[in-house]
Parts: C-alpha cells; structure tokens; sequence
C-alpha cells in the first residue's frame, strides 16, 4: 500500500497539491475576511434594532450529552492491509466520531484506538452492489464485473459499508438483523450529527464562512446547494479544494494503475485518502490562521460600527435604492415567468414529509411518556420515577429510536424541479429536516423534565399519574406552536436555498457587470462593511421574498399540514418557564428515585462507566458469550428500544430451555414435588376391602416424595400432625396435608386423609392467591420440611396431649382391623427429600439462590428425626372411590365436587 501511494504521489505531485490548496484558500481567505465585516457589521445592528421572530416556548438544554456515550460493541470488520475480516470493539463517543479497538480489553484499560473514523461527508450503504456501483463510477473507462467486490466474500449477510468520494472506506457486517438494523441507525446519525458542523451560536464567523465559501463557488461557476458541506470548516475546506483537484489526479494518474479492476479501483481509493488527508491537515492551518488573524482585528472594527452605525445604514440605503431600480424590474420579470409556477409545488414537497416526521416525534414523544407512566405506577410508584426519567431524557439522541421519524423525512424527492432549479440532491434538505426534529424532541423532553421536577416537589405519590399527565399535556402544546415556527422557517429557508442560486445564476451575467459603479457612492471609510455583491444578493432576495411569506402563509391555514399562523402567539407566553432552565441538571436518580435507578445511583467504582444512551444488542434466546457481536460496556445504562419490550436473557449460563418459566399447574407441580414410586402390597381380587372398594395394582406411581417423607416420620409426631391439619399461615408454612373430616361423630374419631384427587384440587386452590402475591412471598415461603414441620407440632402440643392415649389406641386397632400393610419404608435422602413440605404446588422455580435443576438436600431435617423409623404396621394405605365432575378443571383452582375416583394416600396409623 505504502509503495502505491509513494510511486504515484512522488514530491512534485505533493508540490502540486500544496500548491492547489493554497490558491484556494488565498482566494477563500480574501473573501472570508471581507465577509467578517459584513457578518461583524450585521450582528451588531441585530443587537441594536432587536429585530427578532417569535420566541420559542419549549427549553433549551445546554449540554445534552453531558457524561453520556452514544453506542458500544463488537461487530466484524474488514482490513485491507491483510484482506481479512476481524472482530473489533467500536466505541461511538459524545462526539459521534467512531473508535474502533482491536479487542474490548483494550478499550477497558484506556489504550488509544486502532481508528477514528470523522463520518462527515460519509455514506452509508447496506449492499456490495451499490457500493461496486459508486466504485464503478471512481474511475472512468473501468467498470468491474457484476457481483464481484473489493473483498471475495463478506463475512455473513448484513454488510455496513462506510463510503467517500475523496477518503478510505470502511467495511463491517454484523451477524443479525437487529444488529444490523441498530448499528445502521447508529451509523447514520453519526454522519447526520458530523454533517451538522457548523455551530448556529457563532453569529460571526459561520455567516462569514459560509458566505465566502458560496462566493467562491460561484466565482467558479458553480451555483446551487452542494453536498459536500459537511463537517467542520476545515473539512468543508479540504472538500472545496478536492472539488477541481480530484478530476485533475484522477485524470493523471489513473491510467498508470495497473492490475485488475478491483486492484486499481482500490489503489485509486487509497491515493485520493492520502491526498485528501494531506489537504485537510494544510486547510485546518491555514483556517485557523485566517480565523486568528481576523479576530485580532475585531475589537477596532467593532467600536467603528458602533461609532457610525447610522451613517452605516444611511450610506446602505441609498446603494441599496440605486441598485434595486437597477436589478429589480428584470428580477420581477424573470420571477413571474419561471419561478413562481413553481413555489407551491416545491413547497408542498418540502411540507408533506417533514410535516410527517414532526408528527412522529410528538407521538414517540406522547407514547414514551404513556409508558413511563404506566411502568412508574406498576413497579414501585415514584422509587422507580428516577430510572425512567434517566432514560427518556436521552430520547433525542437514541438513534433507533428516532429513527421511525427520521424515515419519514427521508421521503423528500423534488424529482422534476431538481434539475430545474440546479439542486444537486434533496439530502441537505433532509438532514436540516432531521437536526431540526431531533433539536424539538431535545427541548420537549428537558421542558418536560424541568416541569415534572417542580411539579413533584412536595408532592405524594398517590398524586404522581396526574403530575405526569399534567406536565405532559403542557409540553405537548408547547412542542406544537414550537414545531409549526420551526417548520415554517424551515420552509422558508429551503425555497430561498432552492431559488436564489437559480435567480443569481440567471440575472449575474446581465446585472453583475454594472455593479462596480455603485461602489463609488460608498464613503471608504464605510466600504468594508458595505459591499456591492451583498446588496446585488439582498435585493434579489428581497424581489422573491414576498411570494415566499405568501406561500407560507397560505400552506399555514390548511389544517392538515398541523402549522399555526404568525398571530397566534407572538411572544413567550410562559415567562416563569425561563427560569426553570437556568438551573443545574436534575440528577433523576438522586433527587426523585431510590439512589439506584437512573444516573444519580452509586455504583461501585469498578463499574463506573459513561452511561450509553443505546442498550446493547442481545437476540432473544442466547447468552452473551465473548467474541459474541455487541459485547455490554459495564455501567451501561439499558433503553429497551423495541415497543413490544424485548425480553433480554440476563442469566449466566445454563440452556435456554431450562430457564422458560413453566406454563401450567402441573408442569410447576413436577418441579416442586417430584412423583417417586412406593411397592404396595395389596391384597388379591378375592379378599374383601374393609372400605368395600375395588382392589388396585400392586405398583401405585402417585405417591409424592412429600407422602414418602411422612412415612419416615415417627408414628407419635404423625399422629400429632395429622390428628388436627392447620390451614397455611402468612408465613407460609404449608407442610400439613388438610384432612377433610369423614366421620361426623366427633373431632376426636381419625379423620381420615382426602383422597389424592381431591387434595390435588385443594392445592391448586390454594396456590391460586400465592401466586398472586408475587414472587417475594414465594421466596418467603420456603422453609425446611422439619423445621416447618417442628413448629407445627410445637404450637398444637399443648393441646393434644390429652388426647394421645385416645389416638393410641384407636391407630392399633385401625392398622390390626386393616389387609392392606405397606412395604418397608424408603430411606430419607436426597433425591426423594429435597423439596419442602409445601402442598401448594406452586414454588417458584426462579428462586435466588436455589435453580432448578440443582437438589438441596435437608439435613437439618434427618438431624431432627434422628434414626427413629416409622414402624410399617403403623401406616395404612386407604382407598376411596369418589366420582369426579369433568366439568370441574384442576387447573382453575376450583374445588372437585362429587365422589371422588379411587386413589390411594398414606396415612399414619394414629388416624
């Protein structure tokens, strides 16, 4: 690479090229500092006349991505020195300049990056075949083949290319469509916001600037808007300079490349970088120089304005009179035949999207605060207002979301009136459409911020949905008379961009050659600030001005462009809003939240990064794993940028599968209480039941490892517990089974145990309500078995002493009467003893520290219990036949009526 740059721009051709840049920027620096005593002279008339539009009624924020980041990840990127795709971590700062690092360690220990890439006068494309096209058009005579490409083969299917007219592209793919949708978005507002390099604060040396450089242009014949004003001035510059320099290197030394198409094409790619990176390090010195040296000269000037400001404007007048009876009638003549059939159609292009992308701000803006509202008073009321608001106060600068009302302006075509009117391409109207949008969303969201924080002071939560609607609605009013000033100076500026070239280009020729006479009715001490092509311009300017307003005014009334007229409001009719700006920022997390949502949370200093306005990429389903496209910036504050809330996987590991909540009852059932299975022995078909119930198989599979449990449990504790079963406690404790009382005689006869249908019934009652009261009180409700199980006993021991010798007697004449025995008990361990004594069936499987597929067996449990086992002739098996309604469904949690269907049920002998 460095052996095609080196033979193809030796030291003569760089003579050349210092040589070109420094003629235009002589002759640019001559005109930049005649036109920054006019511009110097214009200001401070403005500041004394006071001369102004109507003020805008929404807030302007001073520093709107104060400690924030745009964007952050990892994405593939391709390297010509060795032609090979790599994953790199690209870090997009405040400054929307994009640095790339060659892993996301280097950025995380403050290493320099690998690249800067300045996005201004970029384009970005999302296909190889319309980037072969632009190439294809690089160098005359050479056209690649269809299909083929600088690189072989992109790496996957969703391709990001970075091209220039005159510096190196850049080429990366990313692995998804919504990465690949997220970084476009990303990208293009990094070459919107760098585009937009001229500041509007400045009333001095930007009018100045930009004036010399259209004269210039003009100078060369060259009218019209003009793409490549992009940048900062010095890049504007080097553009400038590149405009007649590129076509005469082109020309020299395009046919000596030698290669295949491909090779030269990228050879040529190359040579216009390096001669493009010299000239913009030349016009960024020598700007500053003429910048520095203008500004020294600007105090006396200053105080010879002010001293003669009348004479100024009298002096002004009178030229201005002479050469407006000199140009006007041909400016009128030449207007009403081939400009004014035309404004309507220009401006009803101009209205119908950029009326739709305004539109769309005030409804992302309406929709962004219904959310809010609804997620505050859903999670946590005003604790969770500070994490909301941290994010919606960077709406304005969230690319993806933004980028539905950026689209709409994007529709802008002026097809037949294009090369009418000599207008290069629609997109700097598009763009101008685009910074002024996102500027409104900006000031509609810090109003609304401002507003929301003095609403809230003193104010109770309970009050909160009616704060927000209220400050809302205000805004929104705001945002509208706002919108329609903004448009309709927008309006106004494109049709004079679209027509005054044109009518300059036409009337020059015949007006331009008398003007110098006009120069002499100039006092020279006047003649610095007065100058005869300014005038020419103005009054050209003048002579269409009117049918412009007229257009305006005439598209204001019709309701559905949504403009207000002029006389609606002329004044800020909100004075005490003023004040609230003038404030500092509102910390949302400190001042209003629980310290840990938001930017105001103490995060540890480990963690302590740039918050990000644009969440990370994550598709559903997979984990974020290393070398993974979008890797997470710690301290990253997260804006989820889908409206149907994308759900992100914040686990570990483990699979995906295993952490989908179950869907149903019985699936929840299956996680909790595991069915293990118990050998009965049950009696043969000839020997009677004493329940007169048919017999059953000798395997029973829907015993439940909780039933396995109380088998291991002494007979003495078993008859306690079951004697007298306690409904569920606040405190969860559910490790009694309820026992329906079969025998109506007395509550000291056993009560039997409900079948295992009718308890399956009774559980998913139960569990109904816990499940509701959320996930807090499930983590709450999960104690061992055997010291849930103690404390029952305990509290019930005082008062069924009395009636042990009574049970005693009554299990050893049940289990002696009964033909059904039970085989030995299984062992307590840790694959059927687990799960807690819980009968509702609905532990929550996301518990915090316990996951789902992981067993925890109880030992304090066995430790209590001791070795004590059960005594088998002290266990029945009893069965029960009660017919269940079909209409009746489990998983309702209704109750079962009717008899009941045979099934079995350990119960202790005590019963």
């Amino acid at each position: 690479m460095g052996d095609v740059i080196s033979t193809h721009l030796d030291d003569s051709r760089r003579e050349m090229i210092t040589a070109r840049t420094g003629e235009v920027m002589g002759e640019f620096g001559r005109l930049y500092e005649q036109q920054y005593a006019v511009a110097l002279f214009n200001k401070v008339r403005y500041e004394i006349e006071g001369n102004g539009g109507p003020q805008s009624q929404l807030l302007h924020r001073k520093v709107p991505l104060e400690d924030k980041s745009i964007f952050s990840g990892n994405l593939f990127q391709f390297l010509e020195e060795n032609k090979k795709w790599r994953n790199r971590f690209l870090y997009v700062p405040d400054s929307y300049s994009v640095m790339f690092y060659e892993t996301k360690l280097a950025y995380d220990r403050g290493l320099h990056p690998k690249g800067t890439i300045n996005c201004a006068g970029y384009k970005v494309l999302t296909s190889v075949e319309e980037y072969g096209e632009l190439m294809n058009s690089s160098l005359p005579g050479l056209k690649a083949k269809a299909g083929s490409s600088m690189f072989s083969k992109c790496a996957t299917q969703f391709p990001i290319i970075l091209w220039h007219p005159y510096a190196r592209h850049h080429y990366f793919c990313v692995t998804s469509e919504k990465e690949h949708q997220k970084w476009l978005a990303v990208f293009q507002d990094c070459v919107r916001h760098t585009n937009n390099g001229l500041p509007e604060e400045s009333k001095v040396q930007i009018p100045a600037f930009t004036d010399a450089v259209r004269l210039y242009r003009q100078s060369k014949g060259q009218f019209g808007t003009w793409d490549m004003m992009c940048g900062d001035p010095p890049q504007i510059l080097a553009n400038l300079v590149m405009e007649s320099l590129h076509p005469e290197l082109r020309g020299l030394i395009g046919p000596r490349l030698k290669g295949k198409v491909q090779e030269r094409q990228r050879n040529w790619m190359l040579i216009s970088d390096a001669v493009f990176s010299m000239v913009l390090s030349q016009t960024r010195v020598q700007h500053e120089a003429v910048v520095q040296r203008c500004e020294a000269g600007r105090p006396p000037l200053e105080a010879s304005i002010r001293t003669d400001m009348d004479q100024i404007i009298t002096s002004k007048e009178h030229v201005t009179g002479k050469i407006r009876a000199l140009v006007l009638p041909k400016a009128e003549q030449f207007l009403k035949r081939n400009v004014e059939p035309y404004i309507s159609s220009i401006l009803e292009a101009l209205m119908e999207p950029t009326s739709r992308g305004f539109a769309e701000v005030r409804d992302v803006f309406f929709r962004e605060l219904v959310d809010m509202s609804k997620n505050v008073v859903n999670e946590g009321g005003r604790e969770k207002l500070g994490e909301h608001m941290d994010k919606v106060s960077m709406l304005a600068y969230h690319p993806v979301k933004m980028n539905g009302c950026y689209s709409k302006v994007e529709e802008l075509h002026l097809e037949g009136l294009q090369q009418r009117f000599g207008v290069s391409s629609p997109s700097v109207f598009v763009q101008r459409a685009q910074i002024l949008m996102r500027e409104q969303m900006d000031n509609a969201v810090y109003t609304f911020e401002q507003l929301l924080h003095q609403s809230l002071e003193g104010q109770g939560s309970e009050e909160l949905c009616k704060i927000i609607q209220r400050c809302q609605d205000r805004v929104i009013k705001k945002y509208d008379y706002d919108s329609s000033t903004v448009r309709k100076k927008f309006f106004r500026e494109a049709l004079l961009q679209i027509i005054i070239p044109y009518m300059l280009k036409q009337l020059s020729p015949t007006c331009k050659e008398e003007l110098p006479q006009f120069q002499e009715l100039i006092f020279e001490d006047f003649s610095r600030f007065i100058l005869v092509e300014n005038v020419f311009e103005e009054v050209v300017l003048q002579s269409v001005m009117k049918d412009i307003m007229q257009a305006v005014k005439e598209a204001a009334v019709q309701r559905r462009h949504n403009l207000y007229r002029d006389s609606i409001v002329l004044t800020n009719s909100d004075p005490n809003l003023l004040l609230l700006g003038e404030g500092p920022p509102i910390n949302w997390g400190g001042d209003v939240g629980d310290g840990e949502g938001g930017g105001g949370g103490v995060e540890p200093t480990k963690r302590r990064r740039i918050k990000q306005v644009v969440s990370m990429i994550q598709v559903d389903g997979t984990l974020v794993v290393p070398n993974e496209s979008c890797l997470e910036v710690p301290g990253v504050g997260g804006i989820p940028e889908d409206q149907e809330g994308e759900a992100e996987n914040t686990s570990t590991g483990g699979d995906a599968e295993s952490l989908k909540s179950p869907d149903s009852i019985h699936e929840i059932r299956d996680l909790i209480t595991p069915k293990v299975e118990v050998q009965v022995s049950l009696p043969t078909a000839d020997a009677p039941l004493t329940n007169g119930t048919v017999p059953q198989e000798a395997s029973v599979t829907d015993v439940t490892s909780q039933e396995a449990d109380k088998a291991a449990v002494p007979a003495e504790r078993g008859a306690q517990e079951a004697a007298k079963s306690e409904p569920r406690t606040e405190e969860g404790t559910q490790e009694m089974v309820k026992s329906e009382p079969r025998i109506e005689r007395g509550a000291q006869e056993a009560a039997e145990s409900k079948p295992h249908t009718g308890r399956d019934a009774q559980e998913v009652q139960e569990s109904q309500p816990h499940i509701e009261r959320g996930t807090q009180e499930n983590a709450k409700s999960t104690p061992s078995t055997a010291e849930a199980t103690q404390q029952a006993a305990e509290t019930r021991l005082p008062s069924n002493k009395q009636e042990e010798p009574l049970k005693e007697e009554l299990a050893a004449e049940h289990t002696k009467n009964s033909p059904v025995k039970l085989a030995p008990p299984l062992p307590v361990d840790s694959d059927s003893s687990h799960h807690h004594h819980d009968d509702s069936g609905f532990q929550s499987p996301a518990n915090e520290d316990v996951e789902e597929d992981q067993v925890q067996p109880i030992t304090k449990g066995q430790e209590e219990v001791g070795d004590t086992i059960a005594d088998p002739a002290k266990v029945e098996v009893t069965l029960e036949e009660k017919e269940v309604d079909p209409s009746n469904d489990l998983e309702t949690g209704e109750e079962v009526s009717g008899k009941e269907s045979p099934s079995e049920s350990i119960v202790p002998a005590g019963n």
